[in-house]
């Protein structure tokens, strides 16, 4: 038993040495690996050498040139109908027919709708021979009036009886008229019955069905909705601060506006200014005006949010540059002009508007003067720099006769490879 002791600790020293010996072994192995990996730096290429810190610094730029320059004053608008009506009954009565379609185009006098006429009809008839009747009352009075003036001439009669014939004649008249309005009154009631357009429009969803007793009192008997698309309107909002400039130029001729898609801010749409609003909104410090456009094509729908921009102005013949060649500092706005010789020149300039696309320049830059539009992180007054990624001057490096086409680093690695039968060598 004592001697089954030693061998069992020396098993267990063994098996711990070798442990030791295989974790120093891996190790050696990863520290090998990631030297092979990481510990031999590989030569650049030529073409990323010339960026390096000390080299030319690459940019991009764009010439300076000289344009017409809109000024736009941008707002969110509402587009709403120029007229919409909902067309209700006039008269009570059973609609015996519905004559449009949901979502038709119907023209100012086109009939709509017909509600039974049968009792104004009787009603008309009852006036009409109410008149007729009264008609020859005052026939028969007046040629009673003349015999009594005859004889009355002639004292025949007492006087008294030829005023008392001319008062009933004149009786008879004013129920002639009375007639008449209400003739008139019913001939309305019937034409009541024939329900038309106000005017050119589009229907909307129809509210009650044929056959449907209809009141003029009911609030609810409407039947359809009409609605002017062609042309139609766009209101707005612009600051109070704005409201100078838009009279100025209100005052001398019409302005543009254009209405824009809220996605892409291409032009949906281009009519005229028509109306400044009289008033400012003291909760908003707004004034309201209103656009009108022909919309011919329907891309503009009532009720739809579009954005707006009102042409105030037009700068003639102005010097333009890129907005993103623009820089700011401590000392004010400035850009990167390109010399002839390649060499960059930090100049201030005068801004006199600006977009997102584009700045006129007031001065500081004349066309057609080059400007930085990329590449300011290394860029400094003076330094040299490499236009558009070629050579200085943007000119592409020339090749000598009969040299192979420049390859990428990466397949330049692949091609040592290839020659040294392995990964490249450190440069020595």
């Amino acid at each position: 038993m004592h001697g089954e002791l030693p061998k069992r600790l020396l098993t267990q020293g063994a098996s711990r040495v070798r442990r030791f010996v295989a974790g120093a072994l891996i190790v050696m192995a990863v520290a090998a690996a990631l030297y092979y990996v990481f510990g031999s730096p590989v030569p650049q290429p030529k073409q990323f050498r010339r960026f390096a810190a000390e080299g030319p610094v690459p940019v991009l730029v764009a010439q300076a040139a000289r344009a017409d320059v809109p000024v736009y004053l941008d707002a969110v608008g509402t587009t709403r109908p120029l007229n919409t009506v909902t067309v209700r009954p006039q008269v009570d009565g059973k609609l015996i027919s519905v004559n449009f379609k949901e979502g038709q185009d119907v023209k100012q006098g086109d009939v709509l709708a017909r509600i039974d006429p049968t009792i104004y009809k009787a009603q008309l008839d009852q006036a009409l021979a109410k008149k007729a009747q009264d008609e020859a009352l005052l026939a028969n009075a007046q040629n009673d009036l003349a015999r009594y003036d005859r004889l009355a001439a002639s004292n025949a009669i007492n006087k008294q009886q030829a005023d008392t014939q001319k008062a009933l004649v004149a009786q008879y008249t004013a129920q002639i008229q009375a007639d008449q309005g209400a003739i008139e009154n019913t001939q309305a009631t019937l034409g009541y019955t024939t329900i038309t357009a106000p005017f050119s429009g589009r229907t909307g969803i129809r509210m009650v069905d044929e056959g449907n007793i209809v009141r003029a009192s009911d609030a609810t008997s409407a039947i359809v909705n009409i609605t002017q698309l062609k042309p139609i309107s766009v209101i707005f909002n612009l600051p109070q601060q704005e409201l100078d400039r838009v009279n100025a130029a209100f005052g001398k001729a019409p302005l543009a506006v254009d209405a824009l898609r809220p996605a892409d801010n291409s032009v949906i749409e281009r009519g005229t200014l028509t109306v400044i609003d009289n008033q400012v909104d003291p909760s908003t410090g707004t004034v309201k005006l209103k656009a009108e456009f022909a919309n011919n094509d329907l891309l503009l729908w009532p009720g739809q949010f579009v954005n707006v921009r009102l042409l105030i102005d037009t700068l003639q013949n102005v010097v333009v540059i890129p907005t993103g060649a623009v820089q700011r500092g401590p000392d004010g706005t400035f850009v990167y002009v390109i010399k002839p010789d390649n060499t960059a020149a930090m100049r201030a300039i005068v801004v006199q508007k600006q977009d997102e696309t584009r700045t006129v320049v007031q001065s500081g830059v004349t066309p057609p003067e080059r400007v930085v539009t990329t590449g300011f992180a290394r860029l400094t007054d003076g330094a040299t720099v490499i236009v558009g990624g070629g050579a200085p001057g943007g000119a592409p490096q020339a090749r000598p006769p009969g040299a192979p086409p420049r390859s990428s680093s990466r397949d330049g690695a692949q091609a040592r490879e290839r020659r040294g039968g392995g990964r490249p060598h450190a440069a020595q």
